[in-house]
């Protein structure tokens, strides 16, 4: 599911996670190595027409990973002493290349990445947001593709 469809079924989540990777403009990618292990890297991100987007250097180390395994966390940078405002906001998916060059050349157009870059459409299975409410419930909202968005609170 792109992020086009994420924010039809859920559009204040939708909303609340673009303004929480809105507040900043480097997140953390964790990717998986070769040996299975987690690799965490920075990363810029675009939410443009409908679709979540990585961009990334050429041939770089988490580019390889996803070329090997798409599967992907991306967290949204908490910000230096934010007490979480506006929420952890964290989102799960497979990280597909794409190859077209029509595609990549208007997203260079309106984007302007260094050249050469991969770029990558993402699939979502979660986005997972943590608040706190009333300064005394921990609030989860999670959300998977064909199922109802969850909130569990927690004292």
């Amino acid at each position: 599911m792109n992020w086009a469809a994420f924010t039809s079924a859920e559009p204040d989540l939708a909303k609340a996670v673009e303004e929480r990777f809105g507040a900043f403009t480097h997140h953390v990618l964790a990717t998986l190595r070769k040996d299975g292990s987690p690799r965490t890297t920075g990363l810029e991100v675009r939410f443009l027409h409908g679709e979540l987007w990585l961009g990334m250097m050429p041939d770089s180390l988490k580019a390889r990973d996803l070329h090997r395994d798409p599967r992907f966390c991306l967290q949204a940078n908490p910000g230096e002493g934010q007490s979480m405002g506006g929420g952890d906001v964290r989102i799960s998916g497979h990280a597909r290349e794409v190859t077209d060059s029509g595609t990549k050349a208007a997203y260079g157009e309106e984007v302007k990445p260094p050249e050469p870059f991969h770029l990558f459409r993402t699939e979502l299975t979660e986005v997972v947001r943590t608040s706190v409410e009333d300064e005394k419930y921990l609030v989860l909202q999670v959300w998977k593709p064909g199922q109802p968005l969850r909130t569990i609170k927690r004292t």
